[in-house]
């Protein structure tokens, strides 16, 4: 599998192994995936991605899927 800078994002903010990202990996689907990692990956994916995510973003975030369609809201293309 290619390098995946979002599935980076996720591994790292949420602790996990990367081979346990993937596109289907939804909120509190498994136990690492909190509110309080739930902050931290957003903080994370600002930084990575200099944005600023919008409250209804950031609530929006449940999914890595639904990560990258939000990334494209932004222009950003992962």
């Amino acid at each position: 599998m290619p390098s995946d800078s979002l599935h980076e994002v996720f591994a790292l903010a949420l602790g996990l192994p990367p081979a346990a990202i993937t596109e289907q990996l939804t909120y509190r689907a498994v136990p690492e995936w909190d509110s309080i990692s739930h902050m931290a990956l957003v903080a994370a994916l600002e930084e990575r991605y200099r944005i600023r995510l919008a409250t209804e973003d950031v609530l929006a975030l449940n999914s890595v899927a639904r990560a990258r369609e939000l990334l494209a809201k932004y222009q950003i293309q992962t």
